[in-house]
């Protein structure tokens, strides 16, 4: 038997540093064990901006070796081109409402079930049957008509511009923002399923022939499908959250149905409706941190108020245009408790105040 052979010696390449290793900058935080690649807000950072800020890639920051991806016949990743306005820094804006994916689903769970809870005892109690009939066809034509405003809202506004943005910040809230208006829009839509059932003159489909046809109703329609045609992602969203909301939607939401809804047996409607409001009233706190941070901006501030300028000068008259035409809906109503000339002073006053708080100059037509 011959003896074993010497086992065979294998070569290995030396390993080299190179400096391209994990771990090889530095950043804040990089002696600590618990480090991030930013600086956080306050002392320590808050969940929302352990789990938004830096997770979109963006090569002014981190990702030192450009975008990695790219559109077949565009430019690649979340480029700055594909709005006007302009910011020395898009990552400086935090959402004041701290929203993230957790709570996307923690908020909307817990209006869903107040919608519902409202909506099983109104059908217990058989309250629909005390409204009078004004107020009822009231509902059946106007809020089933705004109905669709925000779902229009939702999938072609919203929707279409949640991933347009520089920062994962500002994408994250327009995304709730667009979970806000589609929830609302569905609760409207059950809301009209639920009285079509409990009332048999209450007619479920008349909204669609109100939304495409009813004069009082074209031009807040035209509104929202011109909206949709806006391709600049800050523009479509300065329009929607700043002009239209305050001009039309807070004017029919809260000035009217709102004020209303009670002096006509109604104690279901402002339930619903106030979902809606609630919801944009935390939609504007963002909008108000984002464009006031536009305005305030040391490089591009003098620039942006102007260009904000220029989109109100299309769609302040164009919203008010729409908001009048809604003017015959207010005498509707069996009992009414406000004056469309009032609900208009409140909402044109309301829109004053948005607009002083993002340091933008009132255009001439509120004073008309």
């Amino acid at each position: 038997m011959s003896a074993p052979s010497a086992p065979r010696e294998r070569s290995f390449p030396s390993i080299e540093f190179t400096d391209a290793e994990a771990g090889a900058l530095e950043f804040p935080s990089s002696k600590s064990r618990k480090f991030s690649y930013f600086e956080p807000s306050k002392k320590r950072a808050t969940m929302y901006e352990e789990v938004t800020v830096d997770v979109q890639p963006d090569p002014a920051r981190h990702l030192t070796q450009g975008w990695i991806y790219g559109f077949g016949t565009g430019p690649g990743g979340y480029p700055h081109e594909w709005t006007q306005a302009r910011s020395s820094n898009w990552h400086e804006f935090l959402d004041p409402n701290e929203e993230w994916d957790q709570t996307i689903y923690r908020n909307n769970s817990a209006v869903v079930h107040q919608v519902e809870l409202c909506l099983r005892n109104a059908k217990r109690a058989h309250a629909y049957g005390g409204w009078n009939r004004p107020w009822l066809k009231f509902i059946e034509r106007n809020l089933g008509a705004w109905m669709h405003a925000e779902n229009g809202l939702a999938l072609h506004v919203f929707t279409s511009i949640q991933r347009s943005g520089p920062t994962n910040m500002i994408n994250t809230a327009v995304a709730v923002n667009a979970a806000h208006k589609m929830r609302f829009a569905q609760d409207l839509a059950l809301f009209n399923l639920d009285l079509a059932d409990e009332m048999p003159d209450f007619d479920g489909a008349a909204h669609k022939e109100v939304w495409q046809n009813a004069v009082e109703w074209q031009p807040t329609r035209e509104a929202v499908e011109r909206l949709t045609a806006i391709g600049d992602w800050c523009q479509l969203l300065f329009v929607t959250n700043i002009v239209f909301e305050q001009l039309v939607g807070s004017l029919f939401r809260s000035d009217l149905v709102m004020q209303v809804a009670a002096r006509n047996g109604d104690y279901i409607t402002p339930t619903i409706v106030g979902t809606g409001e609630h919801d944009y009233d935390r939609d504007l706190a963002y909008t108000r941190n984002l464009f006031r941070m536009l305005s305030r901006d040391p490089e591009h501030g003098e620039y942006n108020r102007e260009l904000f300028g220029q989109w109100m000068a299309e769609w302040v008259p164009r919203c008010l245009d729409a908001a009048r035409a809604l003017q015959p809906i207010w005498s509707q109503p069996a009992e009414k408790s406000i004056t469309f000339a009032s609900s208009l002073e409140a909402a044109i006053n309301n829109f004053r105040e948005v607009l002083t708080t993002i340091e933008v100059d009132v255009p001439k037509e509120l004073n008309q």
